[in-house]
């Protein structure tokens, strides 16, 4: 329960919501399925607060077993007192727990340590007490002579050390000088003398200041990458006044003390060669953390755009996978993404066989009626794209073609799962097939790819990449469960992200399909060996089956469900084939002559579910990426050199980074809206199109700047 109320404080949520919800996923079950069939148990709480839920608990069981581990170990140092201990145990984040612990973590041996060891403990004492005393400072020092500390200024100099050390591992002063560091510090980059930044691009950074509180997350990261390269020297610069102010609330000098100014030496000493180098981690870590962070969450949500593209269903399709010497890869792939025929083609350099490759584009494209040509967006793809406008132009078939991102289809075209698909393809031919498919079902062929390698993020590289994972993961495992699956059709690759089946039953639903035929019903499922009940409960709604034994399986309505469902039916006067209108008519009646809360109670489920199953009856099967707008399908081409400032032109966007977005015209280049150029609270995510105007050109450094016109829905 401790926990629970910690999260909902934090998540500002009822404390019920949260100790439902850890119950639910201490239980094994899924994000996905609490959030979508235990409404009622988390107050209807969606994935993102669900997924901030879990993250917070499991960060606090780390911070009691990191507070656990802390106790024992100063308990066995014999140093835990009473008042320690309630300290530690009324930590609430790591940073604070990690001060308290710092002075009692073992160090390997420090100039304070090797002091300890020649018995200067007491003097340093007397310095840290500022005791005041009416003996001389040599009088002081004299009793701690020995073998070991040979002059009054060798016991001075130790003694200086440990009061140092003493300063610079207090919790509080670490503390506030953090704190301090955080709002006034100043990050200064320079560049290296003689390093080598060939294309310059560290140049924004060869001298650069800015305060802590200002750095953007991009700027940080750029800075870390240009500092790991051996470019860029970084440091943060704290202030004397910062640094005095922190330790100077807690070990003030007394002028009235001949310790005084051994104190004031000593904290000199640990501020600059001790406590604020760590104080500088601390800062740098923090910042890095953010950064990271921020680009782990703009990756995801490019990711899900570009996951929840609407497909170009019903489409046979042309792939070109573009190239110069080694040729253009062609794949012509029917409605359902079955590879019909491939081949090579040399239109470019050095082959220069445009005629031939035209003629031969022109026969596939009338012996399998191909509607749509997909163009890589790689090397040679403006060049494949005049080929194409040229196809459509002198042909005049009722074509288009559009440029897909290619980001990822080497690594598909070379990995198990596509040699498992495609055994009788040539590598280079698979990208072809890929890149067809992605404009028929971008869901279904971009799981087969690592996200890594999708190419909608921005120093993804950078982070911490078990971070970067779990996030990406997580938003594939959110939109796959979001769409449904169809469990007749699905690869492997499809099933493994739904709730509940993981890798290996996925490949054990695919092989039980293929020896046994379709299935007919989620029901049958149950026949796949190692489906056990939790699994089938977790992933059923999700999966779906169309034109089964039940018309229902093809909906999101849960088999645990359909009881209420058919219930609903029934006082609706209408069944599952019902023309639509008509079953939309009967439903709407019935909600109106009954409220929908009334009638939960008579139907003993809760309100959420029954409003899902309202809306699942009402349009069974329904694709969420309906709503997305239909990329933009072309037949010319455009060049760079067309373009002039003052020009409107739609585009679709292509990326969504800190400093602007990329929007792609359907020239080589993409242009950059800056973010100063988009209107305040609009917010765009990839896949958008947009209208925008030609602010400027800069055609040798393929530069293409733009201005908002608007945001075409």
């Amino acid at each position: 329960m401790a926990y629970a109320e910690t999260i909902a404080h934090l998540l500002g949520i009822r404390t019920a919501q949260a100790a439902a919800t850890i119950e639910l996923v201490e239980a094994g079950n899924t994000l996905p399925f609490i959030a979508r069939y235990r409404k009622e148990a988390t107050g209807s709480l969606d994935e993102e607060q669900l997924r901030q839920l879990i993250a917070l608990l499991e960060k606090l069981k780390a911070l009691d077993e990191r507070r656990a581990a802390i106790l024992t170990s100063i308990r066995e140092q014999g140093l835990l007192t009473a008042e320690l201990q309630a300290q530690i145990q009324a930590a609430e984040n790591m940073t604070i727990l990690e001060d308290l612990y710092q002075p009692f973590k073992p160090k390997r041996r420090t100039r304070a340590s090797i002091a300890r060891e020649k018995g200067l403990q007491a003097l340093a004492d007397l310095i840290l007490k500022q005791a005041r005393s009416a003996q001389s400072l040599d009088s002081l020092a004299a009793s701690f002579l020995s073998e070991q500390v040979t002059t009054l200024e060798d016991a001075w100099a130790g003694a200086r050390d440990i009061v140092a050390e003493v300063i610079s591992d207090h919790p509080e002063v670490r503390r506030q000088l953090r704190e301090k560091a955080m709002q006034w510090g100043v990050l200064s980059a320079e560049k290296i003398p003689d390093s080598e930044d060939a294309k310059r691009v560290y140049e924004t950074y060869y001298a650069f200041e800015i305060r802590v509180d200002r750095l953007r997350p991009h700027q940080v990261l750029a800075i870390n990458r240009g500092e790991a390269a051996k470019v860029l020297r970084v440091h943060v610069l704290i202030s004397e006044r910062d640094w005095q102010g922190a330790v100077h609330s807690v070990f003030r000098s007394d002028r009235l003390s001949p310790l005084s100014g051994q104190l004031i030496q000593a904290a000199t000493d640990s501020a600059e060669r001790l406590l604020m180098p760590a104080i500088e981690r601390d800062i740098r870590r923090a910042l890095s953390d953010t950064a990271e962070m921020h680009a782990i969450k703009v990756f995801a949500e490019n990711l899900r755009a570009l996951l929840m593209s609407p497909p170009l269903a019903g489409r046979v399709v042309l792939g070109l996978d573009p190239g110069y010497r080694t040729g253009c890869k062609v794949a012509v792939v029917d409605q359902t993404g079955r590879v019909l025929e491939t081949t090579t083609i040399y239109p470019h350099e050095p082959h220069n066989r445009n005629e031939a490759s035209l003629k031969e584009l022109e026969r596939l494209v009338r012996e399998y009626q191909v509607s749509l040509i997909a163009i890589g967006n790689g090397t040679a793809s403006r060049e494949t794209e005049a080929l194409a406008a040229i196809l459509i132009k002198q042909t005049g078939l009722s074509l288009q073609y559009l440029i897909v991102s290619e980001a990822g289809a080497s690594v598909y075209s070379a990995s198990p799962l596509a040699r498992q698909e495609l055994p009788d393809l040539d590598v280079s031919l698979r990208g072809a097939v890929s890149i067809a498919r992605r404009t028929q079902d971008p869901l279904a062929e971009l799981v087969k790819i690592d996200p890594q390698s999708i190419g909608v993020g921005l120093y993804q590289h950078d982070v911490d990449q078990k971070q970067l994972n779990n996030a990406l993961d997580g938003v594939v495992e959110s939109v796959v469960n979001a769409v449904g699956v169809d469990v007749n059709t699905a690869s492997p690759a499809l099933l493994t992200h739904v709730a509940g089946i993981g890798p290996k039953l996925a490949q054990k639903i695919v092989g039980h399909r293929d020896e046994n035929g379709p299935f007919l019903s989620r029901q049958a499922l149950r026949l796949v060996p190692g489906l056990g009940p939790k699994a089938f409960e977790q992933s059923a709604g999700f999966l779906r089956v169309h034109g089964g034994e039940n018309m229902l399986d093809s909906s999101a309505i849960h088999p645990e469900s359909y009881t209420i469902a058919n219930e609903v039916l029934a006082r609706s006067g209408i069944s599952v084939v019902t023309p639509t209108a008509q079953r939309q008519t009967a439903l709407q009646i019935l909600k109106t002559r009954r409220s929908i809360d009334l009638l939960a109670g008579d139907l003993h489920c809760g309100t959420p579910t029954l409003m899902d199953i309202f809306e699942q009856l009402a349009r069974p099967g329904r694709d969420p990426r309906q709503d997305a707008p239909l990329p933009i399908l072309r037949r010319d081409i455009l060049k760079m050199e067309d373009l002039a400032p003052g020009m409107k032109l739609k585009g679709t966007v292509r990326n969504v980074v800190d400093f602007g977005i990329f929007v792609d015209l359907g020239v080589k280049q993409d242009g950059l809206l800056h973010r100063s150029q988009t209107p305040q609270g609009v917010s765009l995510q990839v896949g958008d199109i947009l209208e925008v105007e030609i602010l400027k050109v800069e055609t040798e450094r393929g530069r293409i700047s733009l201005g908002w016109v608007k945001f075409s829905q």
